[in-house]
């Protein structure tokens, strides 16, 4: 049964699930910035997922990637799996602009955050769905 992290789901809205992860869009408006959640409880790191869940994740990040990249058109992608603070294996999956509030620095802990509007969320969490859809 799969149940998602207490802290992912208070710092993200709900995109839409693929065929191994739950996307999550962060509440940052600053960045598009989606979190990969693999749906396999107690999974906390990739070497550990089995052959097949590794190949469908690496497919699922790559995707994510290309969708932000297309629909925000960044400057660098920054794909990263930590779980410092939260062990549930997820993977972030961010689009960097030269001059964003922490370029060139990690987005982690650079204390910039602003949340979307409700409306705003929703509605791009729909946009994003229908454009991972579309490519999947």
């Amino acid at each position: 049964m799969f149940s998602l992290n207490e802290r992912l789901q208070a710092d993200t809205l709900h995109v839409t699930d693929l065929e191994l992860c739950r996307v999550l869009l962060m509440n940052n408006r600053l960045w598009p910035w989606l979190i990969l959640v693999p749906m396999r409880e107690g999974a906390v790191e990739i070497h550990r997922l089995d052959d097949g869940d590794q190949a469908t994740l690496m497919r699922e990040i790559a995707l994510a990637s290309r969708v932000v990249e297309r629909l925000f058109a960044p400057d660098k992608m920054n794909v990263g799996a930590l779980g410092n603070m939260v062990p549930q294996l997820h993977v972030h999956v961010i689009g960097r602009t030269r001059g964003d509030p922490a370029w060139p620095g990690p987005v982690w802990g650079s204390g910039h955050a602003e949340p979307y509007e409700p409306a705003a969320a929703a509605a791009l969490a729909q946009r994003l769905a229908d454009a991972l859809h579309a490519e999947d």
